[in-house]
């Protein structure tokens, strides 16, 4: 079972609010959680960051991968430390005819 931390979306329509969960990834966006880890509203000013540190940092340990959103966050909340090496852009790439 591959486990992700990543962002559901709350609010209404054009005033977003994201839960920060683990989840199973094969699960949809806004279906069953596992586990509520924290809460992001980026329409406030500034934007509202909960994280409860030490739920995050024991899911971490058992391996659950962020996601990119996510692990910004957590690095901005002093959860986990920004890497040294910057990872890559993911882009998407063409095959070639």
């Amino acid at each position: 079972m591959a486990v992700k931390m990543r962002l559901t979306r709350m609010g209404d329509k054009k005033s977003p609010v994201y839960r920060i969960v683990v989840v199973d990834s094969r699960k949809a966006r806004d279906g069953e959680y596992i586990e509520k880890v924290g809460h992001y509203n980026p329409t406030s000013q500034p934007a509202q960051v909960v994280i409860d540190a030490d739920k995050a940092k024991d899911w971490l340990a058992k391996g659950v991968q962020p996601t990119e959103t996510v692990k910004a966050l957590l690095v901005s909340e002093g959860v986990i430390e920004k890497p040294t090496k910057l990872s890559a852009p993911r882009t998407k790439t063409r095959k070639k005819k």
